[in-house]
């Protein structure tokens, strides 16, 4: 059996500490805990991640960059904003499916006054993407919608998917979330 590289380590730590975040959020977080599961010392943890902080700045940027990449490949395969629409609730929804796990960086948004300056960061910049590529789908669907307006909406359709997922989760029904979502288009809110 080849033994893992450093790579595959740090890569266990973040794939670990996602699953913690997502299911009991960043204050759940233990260097000792994360090193007994992938089966490494703690201050091996700590080679990788020097600080709390830099594991959540990470995990947090991480979740952003693949996200936005996911979200840019949605924009370059379809001009239907409500195609698209539907996959981005999905996305919120298959956390949910996913052990009744939240957003990464909503669960840690929740937390917000608990998180370091650079993990803060990270999880504003989520916020930022996410609200920028809906403002991209609701010019698509509304285009003669002004910018402001555009950019207000978008905030509100992020914040009423996050919350919709926090109640779900809360109430342990994904059904929760799908009829919110439904109810969210049938009164207009999402394309």
């Amino acid at each position: 059996m080849m033994a893992k590289t450093k790579t595959d380590m740090r890569e266990a730590v973040m794939t670990a500490a996602k699953a913690t975040v997502q299911s009991r959020g960043y204050n759940a977080l233990s260097f000792r805990e994360l090193a007994k599961e992938v089966g490494i010392k703690s201050a091996s943890v700590h080679y990788h991640f020097p600080t709390k902080g830099d594991l959540g700045a990470a995990l947090a940027r991480r979740y952003t960059e693949e996200g936005a990449a996911y979200l840019a490949e949605l924009l370059a395969t379809s001009n239907d904003a409500s195609w698209c629409m539907d996959r981005y609730a999905a996305i919120f929804r298959a956390a949910l499916a996913n052990d009744n796990r939240m957003c990464l960086c909503g669960i840690m948004s929740a937390e917000l006054d608990d998180l370091p300056a650079e993990v803060r960061t990270e999880v504003d910049r989520f916020a930022e993407m996410n609200v920028g590529w809906l403002t991209q789908i609701l010019s698509r669907a509304r285009p003669s919608t002004g910018e402001q307006d555009l950019q207000e909406c978008a905030m509100a359709i992020f914040a009423a998917i996050e919350g919709a997922q926090l109640v779900a989760r809360g109430c342990r029904d994904i059904g929760i979330y799908d009829r919110t979502i439904r109810a969210y288009r049938t009164t207009g809110l999402i394309p």
